[in-house]
């Protein structure tokens, strides 16, 4: 079965673990909005203010109030952006701390997205470039306003033992959020325990982005580790240099840059986890009614569960 296809039957059923969205803080949401409709071409679905009681279940009661926008792929995808502001955190440098260090989306001719970002609040950190052996897809790298980072990635092939979605608008939907971490086999086991997630392929490579972040030569190498749900890609987990930190933030507000991701849950009470506050039913999007809550992962990273039957 194709990527495409098994992005088809995803609308029917979401099923465990699928990434449903990805959240970003911004400094100016009326910018990084503009960014994301009217360049990336992402559709605005609400806009409004953070809710008190869901800057609760974030861990985040500084946040309630605050300006957020959800937006969506023009294809439909089943995965809600959102974008909420808050300021600028002096400490943070991306690529150099634990937590969700980027969002991989699948997108259309990659190629011509250097040209389509020009203008933009976005800041190139990689150029699309085929990569020696893996005929998969073809990547990106871009900064938006609020350091987040976000991998823009061509999918030309499913690989050997999972379905890469393809775009079908010009940006589509998050499918893998890559983390990063101080101890790759303890988050690994984590999320295999916790949400019965499966790891997938290993590799040990020279990784432009992490040493650029560092100052490291070329010759140094990550380990890294795939995590799916059967043949559904789902996090990229790497093992940061000794030199990594815990990412800093403001007291009681969300993490900057990429600061939170949402997956898909079958059922929130047999997970056993420690949540940040009760699941609860949450209006908007992408919640729609649906019980929610969040937990702070092994890397320090906040993840949120939605319950989908």
């Amino acid at each position: 079965m194709s990527g495409a296809d098994t992005d088809r039957m995803a609308q029917a059923q979401i099923p465990q673990g699928k990434i449903i969205g990805g959240l970003s803080t911004v400094p100016d949401l009326a910018a990084s909005m503009a960014d994301y409709r009217d360049i990336l071409g992402l559709e605005l679905v609400e806009q409004g203010v953070v809710d008190p009681l869901l800057a609760s279940s974030w861990g985040a009661p500084g946040c309630a109030g605050r300006a957020m926008a959800v937006l969506r792929p023009a294809s439909g995808a089943p995965c809600a952006l959102r974008l909420v502001e808050q300021p600028d955190h002096p400490g943070f440098k991306p690529t150099t701390s634990f937590g969700w260090a980027a969002y991989e989306l699948t997108v259309q001719d990659v190629f011509g997205w250097p040209g389509r970002l020009e203008g933009s609040g976005f800041d190139i950190q990689g150029l699309p470039r085929e990569l020696e052996g893996m005929a998969y897809f073809v990547p990106m790298q871009v900064l938006g306003r609020g350091r987040e980072m976000l991998y823009l990635n061509e999918v030309r092939a499913d690989m050997p033992n999972c379905d890469l979605p393809r775009a079908r608008s010009p940006v589509d939907r998050i499918f893998i959020a890559i983390l990063a971490t101080d101890n790759l086999e303890a988050t690994l086991r984590w999320y295999e325990q916790k949400l019965g997630l499966q790891r997938a392929d290993s590799f040990n490579l020279s990784y432009r982005m992490i040493n650029q972040a560092f100052g490291l030569p070329d010759s140094h190498r990550t380990d890294l580790t795939m995590v799916q749900n059967g043949r559904m890609t789902i996090l990229e987990v790497d093992q940061y240099p000794a030199e990594a930190c815990v990412r800093p933030r403001h007291d009681g507000m969300l993490p900057p840059g990429n600061a939170l991701i949402t997956l898909a849950v079958d059922n929130i009470d047999s997970l056993g986890i420690d949540w940040l506050s009760p699941p609860s039913a949450l209006p908007g999007h992408p919640y729609d009614g649906r019980r929610a809550a969040s937990f702070i992962g092994p890397a320090g990273e906040l993840v949120e569960c939605i319950e989908h039957d």
